[in-house]
């Protein structure tokens, strides 16, 4: 696999400074136009201000872009036609030379063949309701698991079985490391209730056992829980996950169109509130990589 990475990240990378990846599929897929664009150089502008250099993930011209420029940015907000990749998509993506952006999964892949130790999303996908009859899980555990790369979520997305997701980490040896809390944080929600083995309560401590994980050659996440200002009410979201489960069934809606149906019947269920959550989370969790990074490298 061919990179293109940026100058900035590069030099970045050779002085040992901090760097933290971020995906694309959040500004093609997860956000609507303009608050896309919007949030994508948001998201750079939080990992600058914690000193570190961001970067940027996505699929162009036959290579993996590694720290988007703005160009790119706005052509993955805007084009219609652009690809969601996840690692089963790479290479025919790339052998078209078509436009894509990266899912975790991708990005994690990208990320630990240029270098980059610390990347920030959303929330990981992970094993799906339903998982035992229809063997929906993410690729996103796996990318984790192979990679020696830190992932800072907000936990794994409200839409999952969350107890099937932490048991699969469990088995691929991936550390889930609570960030200023014990429990797993659920995307929107700031905790699910499921207890975790391990927490760590600044970036510091987080980048300890970070540095132990990643040279065993494997992953770890962080999960990091959504400020309390901004988190929906579990109990009414975890009713509205429930409706929406039943209305995808109806509709057999499967696959990798679950999560968006989901998500987007949660939205509006919520009046726009998992939007506003979403954002916050995100720029929340990129202003915890910068901090991981920044400490990892010191």
């Amino acid at each position: 696999m061919k990179l293109a990475v940026a100058k900035d990240v590069a030099a970045a990378l050779a002085a040992r400074q901090p760097v933290v990846a971020l995906e694309s599929t959040v500004i093609a897929h997860g956000l609507p136009r303009p608050l896309n664009l919007e949030t994508a150089r948001a998201l750079e502008g939080e990992v600058r201000g914690g000193a570190a250099t961001p970067a940027t993930i996505a699929i162009a011209a036959g290579t993996a872009v590694v720290g988007a420029d703005d160009a790119l940015l706005v052509r993955l907000a805007n084009d219609p036609d652009v690809a969601k990749v996840s690692l089963r998509d790479l290479a025919p993506v790339l052998a078209r030379h078509g436009l894509g952006a990266t899912t975790v999964a991708a990005t994690v892949e990208i990320a630990a063949r240029a270098g980059i130790a610390v990347m920030a999303t959303g929330g990981i996908g992970g094993v799906h309701r339903g998982a035992e009859r229809s063997f929906d899980v993410s690729a996103d555990l796996e990318a984790i698991a192979r990679n020696p790369v830190c992932v800072v979520c907000a936990g794994a997305k409200l839409v999952l079985d969350l107890s099937l997701t932490l048991e699969r980490l469990e088995t691929l040896g991936v550390p889930v490391i609570g960030y200023a809390t014990s429990e797993l944080p659920a995307f929107y929600v700031r905790s699910s209730g499921i207890r975790l083995p391990h927490r760590v309560d600044d970036a510091l401590s987080a980048a300890r056992a970070v540095r132990e994980q990643l040279a065993r050659g494997a992953g770890i996440v962080i999960a990091v829980p959504i400020s309390a200002a901004d988190g929906l009410d579990r109990a009414q979201a975890e009713a509205e996950v429930a409706r929406a489960v039943r209305a995808a069934q109806d509709a057999g809606v499967s696959g990798a169109a679950l999560t968006p149906y989901l998500l987007g019947q949660l939205g509006e269920a919520t009046s726009g509130g998992t939007l506003r959550a979403n954002v916050s989370l995100l720029r929340q969790n990129a202003r915890v990589a910068s901090q991981i990074a920044l400490a990892l490298a010191t």
